[in-house]
C-alpha cells in the first residue's frame, strides 16, 4: 500500500533560513533511510506560501484564485513523502521518525499527516 506522509506548516523564509542546513540534512537522512528501506517513492518540500502560492476555489459555479500567504499556517502543506508500507501502522511508525521537531519553533508543533492513496485499478 502506498501512504502520503504529509507535513503540516507554513514557516516564513526569515524563520527557516537560520536552521535551513540542519533541516536539510536531518530530513535527507531520514529519506536515504526510507529508500534504503525500500519505502520511499517521492519526497518533496514546497516553498512558503509567502514565496509563491495561489489557491484556486470553485463556488456556486464560478471560480476565484487568492494569492498567498495563507493565513491558517498550521493547516497548510509544507512538504510530503510518498511511501510504500505494508499497513497504516507501519506509516504511522515511518511518520514517527520524521524530523519535523527540527523545523519549528519552542511552543510550535509539528504535525505529520498519515494518508493512505487510492490505488487505481489497473
Amino acid at each position: 500500500m502506498r501512504y502520503m506522509l504529509i507535513l503540516k506548516g507554513d514557516p516564513q523564509p526569515d524563520e527557516v533560513a537560520a536552521r535551513d542546513s540542519d533541516v536539510v540534512a536531518a530530513m535527507h537522512r531520514f529519506s536515504k533511510e526510507l529508500e534504503d528501506a525500500g519505502a520511499l517513492i517521492a519526497a518533496e518540500g514546497l516553498q512558503p506560501t509567502a514565496a509563491s502560492a495561489a489557491r484556486v476555489i470553485a463556488s456556486g459555479g464560478a471560480k476565484r484564485v487568492i494569492d498567498g500567504p495563507f493565513a491558517e499556517s498550521k493547516e497548510l502543506i509544507a512538504g510530503y513523502y510518498l511511501i510504500r508500507a505494508a499497513s497504516l501502522a507501519e506509516a504511522v511508525e515511518w511518520a514517527r521518525r520524521v524530523p519535523v521537531e527540527l523545523a519549528i519553533k519552542p511552543g510550535q508543533e509539528a504535525v505529520v499527516e498519515v494518508r493512505e492513496v487510492f490505488d487505481m485499478p489497473d
